[in-house]
């Protein structure tokens, strides 16, 4: 479950309250809304159908997977289908091997989303295990799928273009020392990355 309205202001009047930044962003802007993605093999398909390419295309790829697989793609079925026809549906070889390897690995066990590692590190390696699903993408499915309130995705660069911006820094942090910036900020990372991207999405300059 994503992160409430009420948690996400709540953590980032926690930040706030030891990061000037924030609280300037805050009162030029508002507060963002949540982002919700469903939990589970569907989202983490989607994410590697949407991969490179824009949010239309994705979309008509999406659309003729579930006329060929049926509703939500289930992984049973698209291992049924042979190359061809999933290129058919818009799939590369490379995105029919990350998709396989997604549906191989939730058939088989190896991959439980519905009961994924606590700790949050666990949980990154465990959905990084599936071809084609990088760091980046993982910490956006715990963030908006499992709704876990302290992942930073610092190799973000919308992320870091605003961490910049907020904290007044003279240029982009690296992702490094944007890992190092947000230490101070845990337990409340989440909401501060979701303040971010409205700080980028917002005009404020």
């Amino acid at each position: 479950m994503a992160l409430t309205q009420e948690q996400i202001i709540a953590s980032i009047d926690a930040v706030a309250a030891i990061e000037p930044g924030f609280a300037a962003a805050v009162a030029r802007i508002g507060y963002p809304e949540p982002r919700v993605r469903v939990r589970g093999y569907e989202t983490l398909l989607r994410t590697i159908v949407g991969q490179q390419v824009s949010v239309q295309s994705a979309a008509a790829v999406w659309s003729k997977l579930e006329a060929e697989l049926g509703a939500g793609c289930d992984p049973a079925v698209l291992l049924t289908r042979d190359h061809d026809a999933l290129r058919a549906c818009g799939l590369s070889r490379q995105k029919q091997s990350y998709a396989r390897s997604l549906a191989e690995l939730v058939i088989a066990g190896g991959l439980d989303l519905d009961d994924l590692p606590e700790d949050d590190e666990a949980a990154i390696a465990a959905l990084t295990a599936v071809r084609g699903i990088g760091r980046w993408s993982a910490e956006i499915y715990l963030l908006f799928a499992e709704g876990r309130p302290d992942i930073w995705p610092a190799g973000d660069l919308a992320v870091q273009i605003e961490v910049g911006r907020i904290l007044g820094l003279a240029e982009r942090p690296s992702e490094k020392s944007t890992r190092e910036l947000a230490e101070k900020w845990r337990p409340h990372r989440g909401a501060a990355a979701i303040m971010t991207w409205h700080h980028y999405n917002t005009s404020v300059f």
